[in-house]
C-alpha cells in the first residue's frame, strides 16, 4: 500500500471513530510510522486531506448504492440493503459513518469539505426517492407516502440512529432505533 493511501486509511478510521477534530497528523504520522512532515507532502493542510477523504468515502458509498440497485429485487430488499449499509458502518457500535461523523463536526470543517457532504446527503435521498417510487409500485414497503418525505426521513433515520449507537457505543441501539423501519420492509407489508 502506498503511503497516500495509507493516510487516507489512517486518517477514516480516526475520523469515523472520533470525528474530524479527534485527529491530527502527529496521530496520523504516529500510525503511518513516517514523520509528521512527510504528511504535508501527500496533503498541505487537513482541509485538504479532509476534502480527498470525503470524495473518496463519498465514491465508495455511491458504488455501494449502485451495487444495491443493480440486485434484481424488490424495493424492500433494496431498503434492507442500505440499512445494512449503515448498521455495518457502526463496527459494532465502534465507529461512524465518515459523512455522519464530518456532520456532526462540520464547524471545523473547510467549504468544498460541505460541499461534498451536501451532495452525498443530496445523492442518498435521490437514490432513495428513486427506491420508493420502485417500492409503492411493488407494494414491497408498507406504508409508501410522500417519496421525498420518505426518502429524507429514512436519510435522517439511518444518521441519526449511527449517533445513538455510537454515543452508547452500542450496535442493538442502532437496531432498536430502526426496528420500526425495519418492519415496513417485512414480507408482510406486502399486504
Amino acid at each position: 500500500m502506498d503511503t497516500r493511501t495509507a493516510l487516507l486509511d489512517s486518517a477514516e478510521r480516526a475520523a469515523r471513530q472520533r470525528g474530524y477534530d479527534g485527529f491530527s497528523y502527529a496521530n496520523l504520522a504516529r500510525d503511518v510510522g513516517i514523520r509528521k512532515a512527510s504528511i504535508h507532502h501527500h496533503f498541505p493542510t487537513k482541509a485538504d486531506l479532509a476534502l480527498e477523504l470525503v470524495e473518496r468515502y463519498a465514491a465508495t458509498f455511491a458504488d455501494a448504492l449502485a451495487d444495491i440497485a443493480e440486485r434484481p429485487s424488490n424495493g424492500a430488499e433494496k431498503l434492507r440493503a442500505y440499512l445494512g449499509l449503515y448498521r455495518d458502518a457502526l463496527a459494532g457500535g465502534t465507529q461512524l459513518c465518515l459523512c455522519v461523523a464530518f456532520s456532526a463536526g462540520r464547524e471545523s470543517l473547510s467549504p468544498p469539505v460541505l460541499a461534498v457532504l451536501n451532495r452525498f446527503h443530496a445523492d442518498s435521498i435521490a437514490w432513495l426517492e428513486h427506491v420508493f417510487a420502485s417500492a409503492k409500485v411493488d407494494r414491497s414497503v408498507s406504508g409508501v407516502g410522500d417519496i421525498g418525505a420518505e426518502a429524507r426521513a429514512t436519510l435522517a433515520l439511518m444518521e441519526g440512529a449511527q449517533l445513538i449507537a455510537r454515543g452508547a457505543a452500542d450496535l442493538d441501539q442502532f437496531n432498536r432505533a430502526t426496528a420500526a423501519f425495519a418492519a415496513r420492509l417485512s414480507p408482510a407489508s406486502r399486504h
